[in-house]
């Protein structure tokens, strides 16, 4: 992962129940499973910036995300630096997935017109079926790739795999 812009999804795991306050928009009843959120990073310092703020425990929350993360870890990310705006096709891509169900509506889409860029799957979604759908549906698509994120002592540190590792 470098500073490029590109698009990324956060893969989260909730192990327990919980309600979550999302900022102004409404409050989330957090499930035990994953949860994926889809952003895009075309500003200064790109893909890496913004997953390495996610991937901390923000105590100023910004963005919707901020709020989920203070129950939800992070357990990957899938990114590209593809530089054409991915984020809402992704978003849909998620949306039709098998077993894939929309928690809040609005969340992280306030500033588009998607339903939602966050998507419950009782079971952790699949890289490689996500990449064949991404594939079918945007021939022209860049490579995507995958990070393991890794915690330890309470510092979230990422871990860069190829294209094909996952």
């Amino acid at each position: 992962m470098n500073s490029h812009p590109g698009t990324y999804a956060l893969i989260l795991r909730a192990m327990h129940q919980q309600d979550v306050q999302i900022g102004r928009l409404d409050r989330l009843s957090a499930r035990p499973g994953f949860y994926v959120y889809v952003g895009s990073a075309f500003g200064p310092g790109g893909v890496r910036a913004r997953v390495r703020h996610h991937a901390k425990i923000s105590e100023c929350p910004h963005w919707h995300i901020d709020y989920l993360r203070q129950t939800a870890e992070l357990k990957q990310v899938w990114y590209t630096h593809d530089p054409v705006h991915r984020e809402h096709s992704w978003a849909a891509v998620f949306g039709n997935m098998r077993g894939a169900s929309i928690p809040l509506p609005g969340f992280g889409a306030s500033d588009c017109t998607c339903v939602s860029h966050l998507y419950f799957f009782q079971r952790q979604p699949l890289l490689k079926n996500f990449r064949r759908r991404v594939q079918m549906g945007f021939p022209s698509h860049d490579p995507i790739e995958s990070t393991l994120a890794k915690d330890t002592r309470g510092n979230a540190s990422l871990v860069v795999h190829s294209q094909y590792d996952l």
